[in-house]
């Protein structure tokens, strides 16, 4: 799976005993993943799995083990629109780490939004820039979303592409995941 960030907003308030978060992945933002690689996902990219209705979570860091909201659990709300994802949850502070994703934010340590995707057939487009190559993603199947320290999209504020195994962090070594479909 592919994560990957942009720069947008992220906003956490309390409203009534529960914390709101708010947040917006910008479409059609560029970004550059790794050097002479770089990446823009294109307008409503997730809509076909959003439409669907299927189970997309909010995670912290990627990790479902750590999950913070989700559609099943009615907690998770997805708005597809032209210029970018919105991102709304409803936080419990239940669980030990959503305590403390909402403590690391409060502190100002997590930031960007990152989504776990996987691209579907025939939902790239990859073209040569001189040395450079830019891939465009027009349809993919979102998993998750991610509140993570570093997106890869710098845009979107609350990214960090997993082109790398997290045991050993060792960058651009090529697809460490199964799911990773980068192609040159």
């Amino acid at each position: 799976m592919l994560w990957g960030g942009n720069t947008g907003t992220l906003e956490v308030r309390a409203e009534g005993g529960s914390t709101r978060l708010v947040a917006r992945f910008p479409y059609g933002a560029e970004t550059e993943l790794a050097p002479g690689r770089r990446e823009v996902i294109a307008p409503r990219a997730f809509a076909e799995r959003i439409a669907a209705g299927g189970e997309i979570h909010l995670l912290a860091g990627h990790d479902y083990n750590h999950p913070l909201a989700s559609r099943s659990a009615g907690t998770l709300d997805l708005i597809d629109q032209d210029e970018a994802l919105e991102i709304r949850a409803t936080l419990d502070g239940v669980t030990s780490w959503s305590r403390d994703f909402l403590a690391a934010h409060t502190a100002g340590l997590i930031r960007g939004l990152s989504p776990g995707f996987r691209v579907a057939g025939g939902g790239e487009r990859i073209e040569r820039r001189g040395a450079d190559m830019l891939r465009t993603i027009t349809k993919a199947d979102l998993f998750e979303i991610s509140a993570v320290t570093r997106p890869a999209y710098p845009q979107a504020q609350i990214e960090a592409r997993a082109w790398e195994n997290h045991k050993d962090r060792q960058p651009y070594r090529g697809a460490v995941y199964p799911l990773n479909r980068w192609r040159a």
